[in-house]
């Protein structure tokens, strides 16, 4: 199997030739006060180095060993933990944190590419990281100044991790059901009694300490999720001075046996009596959770993206290098006894496939990734409004199709090596068994797809889907007279109008049909996502296209013609998906249960 290379030089063009990124930074004073392009190439490049040198080669190793459990103590695969203290050394837990509590302040335009480099190396590991991230956010948003200063330093460097604890047994999807309960002291903790389940890092032995947010209800709470608090409980307690106190009354009971991501500890835990601290206010927990969400689920789509790009490196080797048969149109390589699989047109179908999404979803995860650093440090109300709304109506998408196709695409590249791609020593099995997670943590794609149609598109009338549709619309009027992009506009402008379409129809549809949003939702988050590659696709052109002429290694002229393949093969199936959510929802609730 091939060796992972972080893609820096893709990377590279998305933030600087596509996006103008240092633009962007420079417009957010409290972003430009951090990072400038210097920066920003420095930290790709040593990021590179981490993820293809540090993590990547404990992949499979990490895969076969598996977390150890043994009396409630976590033993993590051979060179985690080390691996884990080069992250530490870095300051790479902290990449995107509060410089007021030590974190480094750097935007998620930016981070993003780190994440999608470390999931694609070693998604199991980067879990980790990823996990302690979004406590870190959420702890920042919500937390007392006290917890914040007494916790949040340790985290982002890294020495303490972080973790979420929020479903049960009993409560994925409806949080609003969980039974773990939180008994108030005199002194202003909490004792929390309950049992967590699918806790990922929940225990290990990288870290001195690992802090969890976890959901519980109050004595007195209301029922549903407007019930439900969030506490800060340490793995050990915490003393006045910052140094660590006695173990917490929490305990890991056992280690899930997985489908994939064996490297990652997946953890049930029991909590009995565990001291824990408020964040936020009582009964607003699951808003204060939701406060990372929007970042987590952009960072699920991302590991979607990041395992994708590993197995289209993996494959794109193996197609130059494996001889079968000879080209349809003739002999290309005589001195072999047959010619690389790469001249038959299906092979070239899944790589192409494969490419088109993975530049296509680099390009869309950047995308949300920049709306996202406006709505956190833009100085204009008006604009952190607007880029608010865009993230609401965008993170659904970012979520659930960035992992959708970046299965489909793992199971391409395992495909392309045909019964090879079915053995263990290649890589291809280890990376679909670890996307496969990637649909249904963080919400389920079903769940997004639901939010999506439901809360975001009918629930606003339209209004969060019209400042899309408006970006796509300015774009298309803005470079009418671009000869090179010509050929995309009208195909581009047709994808949105059928997206607009479809928008009104199940508005109006489910005015007086229940069933409505719930048939047409998954269509219609792919039916979105494709339109949306779409536009990220006519943004690579007009970069790109300026560039290739001139340009001697390829790089230029494979965009332009991987957006004539994404253009001509994947944007049609839009078509198909209008039609099927056109039809509603009779056919889907016809039949009786005992007919199924």
């Amino acid at each position: 199997m091939a060796d992972y290379q972080a893609p820096l030089r893709d990377m590279r063009f998305v933030l600087n030739e596509v996006f103008d990124a240092p633009a962007l930074w420079a417009s957010l004073p409290k972003v430009a006060e951090n990072v400038d392009p210097e920066t920003a190439d420095a930290i790709l490049e040593e990021a590179g180095k981490i993820s293809s040198g540090v993590l990547a080669p404990l992949n499979r190793e990490g895969d076969e060993q598996g977390c150890k459990w043994n009396d409630g103590e976590v033993t993590s695969p051979d060179g985690f933990k080390e691996a884990y203290q080069t992250i530490v050394e870095g300051g790479w837990n902290g990449l995107g944190g509060n410089p007021e509590f030590g974190g480094m302040g750097m935007p998620k335009t930016l981070v993003a590419q780190f994440e999608e480099m470390m999931q694609g190396a070693n998604m199991a590991f980067g879990l980790a990281p990823m996990l302690t991230a979004g406590a870190c956010l959420a702890l920042d948003a919500h937390g007392s100044d006290e917890l914040k200063e007494k916790y949040l330093p340790n985290m982002y460097s890294g020495v303490w991790s972080g973790a979420m604890d929020l479903t049960e047994p009993h409560a994925g999807t409806d949080l609003g059901i969980i039974r773990t309960k939180a008994e108030p002291n005199d002194d202003g903790s909490f004792n929390l009694t309950g049992t967590k389940i699918f806790i990922t890092w929940g225990e290990h032995d990288m870290a001195e300490n690992i802090v969890h947010l976890v959901l519980a209800k109050l004595p007195d709470a209301p029922k549903g999720p407007k019930g439900i608090s969030m506490f800060l409980v340490p793995k050990f307690l915490v003393n006045d001075d910052g140094s660590l106190g006695e173990r917490n009354s929490f305990s890991c009971g056992s280690l899930e046996k997985k489908m994939g991501i064996k490297g990652s500890a997946t953890c049930v835990m029991n909590f009995d009596g565990a001291k824990g601290w408020l964040v936020g206010e009582e009964n607003k927990g699951l808003a204060a959770m939701f406060t990372m969400m929007n970042y987590e689920r952009l960072g699920v789509g991302i590991q979607g993206i990041g395992a994708a790009e590993a197995s289209l490196q993996s494959a794109r080797e193996y197609a130059l290098d494996r001889i079968q048969s000879r080209a349809p149109t003739g002999t290309q390589q005589p001195e072999k006894a047959a010619d690389p699989i790469l001249v038959h047109p299906d092979v070239r179908r899944m790589l192409l496939t494969m490419k088109g999404y993975v530049e296509g979803g680099r390009t869309f995860s950047t995308y949300v990734a920049q709306w996202l650093d406006i709505a956190k440090y833009a100085e204009d109300d008006e604009r952190r409004k607007h880029a608010e709304g865009m993230v609401a109506l965008l993170t659904p998408v970012a979520k659930a199709f960035l992992t959708d196709r970046g299965l489909d695409a793992c199971i391409m590249g395992q495909q392309v090596f045909g019964g090879h791609g079915f053995i263990r020593e290649w890589g291809q099995e280890q990376l679909v068994r670890d996307c496969r997670i990637t649909q249904i943590y963080e919400g389920t794609n079903g769940i997004q797809a639901l939010d999506l149609m439901g809360r975001k598109v009918v629930g606003t009338q339209g209004k969060l889907y019209e400042l899309f549709a408006q970006d796509v619309a300015n774009f298309l009027e803005e470079n009418s007279g671009d000869e090179h992009l010509r050929p995309f506009l009208e195909p581009l402008a047709a994808a949105v109008e059928r997206l607009d379409d479809v928008t009104e129809h199940v508005i109006k549809q489910s005015g007086d049909n229940p069933n409505a949003i719930g048939a047409a939702s998954v269509d219609y988050l792919d039916l979105f996502g494709l339109t949306a590659l779409g536009y990220m696709w006519a943004k690579i052109v007009k970069a790109a296209a300026p560039q290739a002429e001139a340009d001697t290694s390829g790089f230029y002229s494979g965009k332009l013609k991987t957006a004539r393949f994404y253009f001509d093969r994947l944007l049609p199936k839009t078509v198909s998906l209008a039609e099927g959510i056109r039809s509603g929802s009779e056919s889907m609730m016809a039949l009786t249960a005992e007919e199924f």
